[in-house]
């Protein structure tokens, strides 16, 4: 028998007292005992991500499991669906191979829109098909967000298939309805979907709280939701849960995890138990994980923090075991085989001439996506363009820019458009992250520095990559193109060297990479780059089928 000691958080009774836990040789808790002693610090339950996509963090998963323990994060619900669009199949079983020999625990939800939408051209395919073999593993907790509302709300068969599938085996259902509301809502939710992670204003979170959903609050890299949401926690405290969805490893090492989201809550103002449920309680109760919550007879999984405002981890337990102590807080690990991914990435696209990216305009109305720092959704602009049949670059001093699409499944023709909101003044950046389906993106000034751009991600087989004045600057991904296979701390360290050469050149955004990644992702609003070009979420189409501008 084990113990520990400390100022007990009960988030059932609501109150805190000293105590110990007592933890059997299984790693449950066999007792809480109350006693009168004096402690300086505090256990609470444990913290867990309701949503996250551990591909974005460019990490393996044990990898990722080394960076967010410190932060007491014990365990996540993530949907693999970030490398199931490279690989398919394939991907989801090595995400699930890889995350057996993590520090925390890691439940899986089948993706639901692999591709994201019949407009999108992915590496991998899940079907109803795939779905119900995968379900029948019995290894899943839910059937990831559904993107395709169109799909849900006209009864695709398809996607009413995948839906019959998650209801027949009992699982969790989660939404992805960005801006859903009224009538198309109410279907939406009819159709099983229990959850929603989009909602960037409070009033559509309330509606569809009170249609019956769960909301979760995310506070990512790209999309943070928290300032328009937190009053959800005193209004409906048990409808609620925390979730980072996409976070970049810096942001996770220096700002924080799941534990950040409590820290601005608690400075907020909200009660602590409230605060504590939504962090915890809600999310395993909600999917039914195999995670205690501190009580007896639970698995001994918990967290320890020196004060209930900083919520400085201590040490995080995991089935009764230390798995992070701060005395001891470098972040430890080892680089991954190479003969455990090696085979694991699809990339086809030849190296491209300064020809293909050329652009020539017309005289007249320009679209442009116009971004905004810390929100996925974009806007539609029309910009008067006042040249004629010439080859357009960029307009830095107006802040346009040239965005370049690029299939790397298959040897096509870069789609090209324009975008505004970015800051760049020299140079360019691209990615072969980009949602869901993971082609090339690039923002350039010229097209000489997005054709050296787009052909070292080209080289590197998958990368990030800024091209500036002073060289060529890379952080190479070759597991799938989105993932890297060097520890958290290299990775870190190489990312903040190219968000420090992007500042350099003039880049404005918080997260720049995270912001450039979602320019493809054509289910949220309003205006995208895809298969075909610019992409109208409200018409749900191509702009060159619906509107005479110049594309």
């Amino acid at each position: 028998m084990r113990k520990v000691e400390g100022n007990i958080v009960d988030v059932y009774n609501r109150e805190i007292y000293p105590g110990e836990i007592l933890i059997s040789e299984e790693g449950k808790i066999e007792k809480i005992v109350r006693n009168k002693q004096t402690y300086d610090c505090y256990i609470c339950p444990p913290f867990i991500d309701a949503h996250v996509h551990i591909e974005s963090s460019m990490l393996l998963p044990k990898e990722f499991s080394r960076l967010i323990v410190t932060k007491g994060t014990v365990g996540i619900v993530n949907d693999p669906h970030e490398i199931a669009n490279v690989l398919g199949e394939e991907g989801i079983e090595f995400m699930r191979k890889n995350a057996e020999e993590a520090n925390v625990k890691m439940f899986f939800s089948v993706p639901s829109c692999v591709p994201a939408t019949p407009f999108d051209a992915a590496g991998g395919i899940i079907s109803a098909e795939g779905v119900e073999k995968l379900v029948k593993t019995k290894t899943f907790v839910a059937l990831s967000e559904m993107m395709d509302v169109p799909g849900v709300l006209k009864g695709d068969k398809e996607v009413k298939r995948k839906l019959e599938i998650a209801k027949e085996n009992h699982l969790k259902i989660d939404g992805h309805a960005p801006g859903v509301r009224g009538e198309d809502l109410k279907n939406y939710i009819a159709a099983g979907i229990t959850t929603d992670h989009e909602c960037t204003t409070l009033e559509e979170a309330v509606e569809k709280i009170e249609r019956g959903m769960k909301i979760m609050i995310r506070e990512g890299s790209a999309a943070k939701n928290f300032e328009a949401l937190h009053p959800l926690i005193r209004l409906y405290p048990q409808q609620i849960m925390f979730c980072t969805d996409d976070a970049h490893p810096d942001e996770i090492k220096e700002k924080g995890h799941i534990d950040r989201i409590v820290r601005m809550a608690i400075e907020k103002g909200y009660d602590l138990f409230d605060v504590l449920k939504a962090a915890s309680v809600n999310t395993i109760k909600h999917y039914h994980l195999s995670i205690g919550s501190l009580k007896e007879n639970d698995t001994a999984d918990f967290v320890i923090v020196k004060d209930l405002k900083n919520f400085q981890i201590i040490a995080t337990y995991i089935n009764g075991i230390e798995k992070y102590n701060f005395k001891n807080s470098e972040l430890k690990g080892t680089e991954n085989r190479k003969q455990d991914y090696f085979v694991l990435n699809r990339f086809c696209h030849e190296y491209l001439s300064k020809k293909e990216i050329q652009y020539t305009l017309n005289k007249g109305d320009m679209p442009v996506i116009q971004v905004s720092d810390g929100s996925l959704w974009t806007e539609k602009r029309v910009i008067k363009n006042q040249n004629d049949k010439i080859n357009f670059e960029a307009d830095t001093q107006n802040d346009i820019l040239k965005i370049v699409y690029i299939n790397r499944y298959r040897n096509g023709k870069p789609q090209i458009a324009f975008i505004k909101g970015v800051g760049l003044k020299e140079g360019a950046f691209g990615s072969s992250i980009s949602h869901d389906s993971h082609n090339i993106l690039a923002i350039g000034c010229t097209d000489e520095d997005l054709m050296e751009c787009i052909n070292e991600i080209i080289r590197l087989k998958g990368g990030l990559v800024v091209k500036n004045e002073r060289g060529l600057f890379s952080l190479p991904l070759p597991v799938a193109g989105i993932m890297s296979d060097q520890t958290a701390d290299k990775v870190i360290r190489n990312y903040k060297e190219l968000n420090q050469e992007l500042s350099k050149s003039g880049v404005t955004l918080s997260s720049p990479f995270m912001t450039l990644a979602f320019m493809s992702l054509i289910v949220i609003p309003e205006l995208k780059i895809g298969e075909q070009g610019l992409f109208d979420y409200s018409q749900f189409s191509f702009i060159r089928e619906k509107e005479n501008w110049n594309l």
